[in-house]
């Protein structure tokens, strides 16, 4: 694998990268947003993209050389020149259109070849993509043949052209990861997650994560991966906390020529749009009915326009949240737009020790918004610190605060991250923000803690002094840890109780 993408900054499984392409002789700063160019059907000029704050683009090698006239175009003017854009370009080999057609004309040399020769940057073998929920048999079948793509296209001379490794296996996540383990063990460069397109259309956000975590777990720190299909801003946040680099978009355009408006919660149809709620140089200067006016191809560009500024601005927002460690946020804020997108994110939790390994140790302050909070990657780790801990003969876990003369040591104790030494009250992320009212799994993420602690220091007797805790929270706390209700007390005392 060659020395081409540097890591700056991580949140979780987000990372800002830097993503060297050599033929292009630019450095695209990650994630990164790739605008699908079909070459038939132009909506919105290449030449342009930049203004929106695309660094790259995709485009397919396969139409451009089945089609006599962009062939011969795309020989002698070269891919860029063609399209007028002077950013990294992607070239796509045809595996869509054998998913669709179940098959083309042409092979992995082939194809691979006349990439490099019309000047692609990142070029693509011919992988199958093998969709959702095959049978066992088909995936291995088909991920064979992938493998094969893979080794023929190592073995080319392509200058310095990068070249893709997809990553298949369907919905069997032993499959992904044993073939993303195979592809990083080849000497190419990126590496698509593919035939995750059909999950995305389906809202299938929970199966998409477990395949892009198996991913994950496969490939090495270092390798960029590409979500192939990933081009609704809803999922953006999630997909770069999944650990995802580069994604791409016809959406934009495919959304536009059907009257559909892209926003960061979901799709709205034109028609039913009274006011935009928006402030892109679209949505600035025109109204619903102004833009409902326009007739074709005008309106479709402006459509595609805006969907493309609220794209972007999305991945704005994503990088900005990885830099103040605040992508976490951002995520539970997205998995509220839409069920599937919460189960989405629910499956990413059920991986929270895998990517709490790339999450910073410290970083801006967590904040607590929902019964999802209890299960982030943060307090995984600090329950999972917790072991490490000495504790003297006697122990107060105190939700208060307050001590006693009447044990050795005292820890305080904070929903959901559970007890910690008080010299560590100032340290993240138990310094994080907290709700009053909290809910139960806060409480059931703290007994967790107690019970890490209790577990690993088994001659420690543990008193918790605990305000009402949920009887749910209580059962999960070991047997000989003394129980203490701080309102009970105080209630008993008229209020005057000091908690313990």
């Amino acid at each position: 694998m060659r020395d081409i993408f540097e890591i700056r900054r991580q949140d979780a499984g987000g990372r800002i990268g830097e993503l060297r392409v050599p033929r292009a002789g630019v450095t695209v700063e990650t994630p990164t947003l790739m605008p699908v160019v079909n070459p038939n059907l132009i909506t919105i000029e290449p030449s342009t993209f930049t203004e929106f704050g695309a660094e790259m683009l995709i485009t397919n090698s396969y139409i451009i050389k089945s089609d006599d006239d962009l062939r011969e175009e795309a020989l002698e003017k070269g891919l860029h020149e063609m399209l007028g854009f002077d950013g990294a370009i992607m070239t796509d080999s045809g595996s869509f259109q054998l998913a669709e057609y179940g098959e083309i004309d042409t092979d992995t040399e082939d194809i691979i070849e006349f990439q490099r020769d019309i000047g692609s940057d990142i070029g693509t073998p011919v992988d199958i993509p093998t969709p959702p929920d095959a049978s066992r048999e088909s995936a291995e079948i088909q991920l064979g043949e992938t493998e094969e793509a893979l080794a023929l296209a190592e073995g080319m001379d392509v200058g310095e052209m990068l070249v893709n490794a997809p990553v298949q296996g369907s919905t069997h996540v032993d499959l992904r990861e044993a073939a993303a383990e195979h592809a990083y063990g080849t000497d190419l460069d990126v590496f698509p997650v593919g035939a995750v397109v059909p999950l995305l259309n389906d809202y299938r956000y929970a199966d998409m994560a477990d395949v892009v975590a198996a991913a994950k777990r496969g490939l090495g720190s270092d390798a960029p991966v590409h979500l192939f299909g990933a081009g609704h801003p809803m999922m953006f946040a999630l997909a770069a906390a999944l650990g995802c680099d580069l994604f791409d978009s016809a959406a934009y355009a495919i959304y536009a020529r059907d009257d559909r408006y892209m926003t960061v919660r979901g799709t709205e149809h034109l028609a039913d749009i009274d006011h935009f709620p928006c402030s892109c140089a679209v949505c600035s200067e025109h109204s619903p009915d102004e833009v409902r006016a326009l007739a074709d191809p005008a309106r479709e560009e402006l459509l595609a326009e805006h969907n493309l500024h609220v794209s972007f601005a999305e991945l704005r927002r994503v990088k900005h949240a990885i830099k103040r460690g605040r992508l976490m946020e951002l995520v539970e804020s997205r998995a509220r737009s839409h069920p599937e997108m919460l189960d989405g994110y629910r499956a990413f939790l059920d991986h929270a020790d895998q990517y709490e390994r790339s999450d910073p140790a410290s970083k801006d302050t967590f904040f607590y918004v929902s019964g999802e909070s209890a299960r982030r990657p943060e307090v995984e780790r600090h329950h999972a610190r917790l072991p490490r801990l000495d504790t003297a003969d006697e122990v107060l876990l105190s939700e208060s605060g307050a001590g006693s003369d009447d044990f050795d040591e005292i820890y305080r104790v904070k929903p959901p991250f559970g007890p910690y030494p008080t010299a560590l009250a100032t340290t993240y992320p138990v310094t994080g923000e907290v709700p009053d009212r909290l809910d139960d799994e806060a409480y059931a993420a703290a007994a967790r803690g107690i019970a890490a602690l209790a577990d690993a220091n088994p001659d420690t007797d543990f008193t918790l002094a605990h305000y009402d805790w949920p009887d749910t929270a209580l059962a999960a706390v070991p047997e000989r840890v003394e129980l203490y209700d701080i309102d009970a007390d105080r209630d008993d005392n008229g209020g005057d109780g000091d908690g313990e």
